[in-house]
């Protein structure tokens, strides 16, 4: 099967933003906004991944309906959703942005991942490759500011830290390049939402 990469031409500014969107939700569309918007990006394209190598796959939705999910949630000329991971084969991240590297050599890739997620990147394959592959924007998430600035990989990236106020520039910087961007939060999260939801064979109360 050949790939099939949304709509890009050279020299766009695309922001990547991975997960398993399990379920989409507006804290996704909120960093998608943010990143638009303060990094001068393009576009961006939501990776909806086949399974999070870190995470348990027991709770996991089916591809095409967390695809087709986030379609709903987040559509429109400047965000795609793609599922291009299970198209190539790709279970890590550095495998993804290492092909797309070769794929679209020309386009301004940035990666884009919330602040709880710094705190455990240290744990990523490979983690300082994808940092000389890709410029990094983090968003910071409730509850974990401090605690993501003081992780591991922050630590090791902070020579390259690049100060918020240059975010305009950042899709443009050679890598290794990282930034931790503030702005509006979100407390939603993936994990709390399928916690509050119905169990299969629930219904809902009469009405009053």
């Amino acid at each position: 099967m050949i790939a099939r990469l949304p709509p890009f031409t050279p020299g766009m500014r695309i922001g990547l933003l991975g997960g398993s969107f399990n379920p989409p939700h507006e804290g996704h569309a909120l960093v998608t906004r943010l990143a638009l918007t303060r990094l001068g990006l393009d576009r961006v394209w939501w990776l909806v991944t086949p399974g999070n190598p870190l995470k348990s796959q027991a709770e996991l939705a089916a591809l095409a309906e967390r695809v087709e999910a986030a379609r709903r949630l987040f559509g429109g000329p400047r965000v795609s959703i793609t599922d291009i991971e299970a198209q190539i084969g790709a279970r890590y991240t550095y495998d993804t942005l290492a092909w797309l590297a070769r794929r679209a050599p020309r386009v301004r890739f940035v990666w884009l991942m919330g602040a709880d997620n710094l705190r455990q990147f240290h744990l990523w394959r490979h983690w300082r490759a994808i940092a000389d592959l890709t410029p990094i924007a983090v968003v910071d998430r409730p509850g974990s500011t401090l605690s993501a600035m003081s992780s591991r990989a922050a630590v090791a990236l902070g020579p390259w830290r690049v100060p918020e106020r240059d975010a305009l520039r950042l899709a443009d910087l050679p890598p290794p390049a990282f930034l931790f961007l503030h702005g509006p939060r979100s407390e939603l999260s993936s994990t709390l939402l399928r916690r509050s939801a119905p169990a299969a064979g629930d219904e809902p109360p009469p009405d009053p």
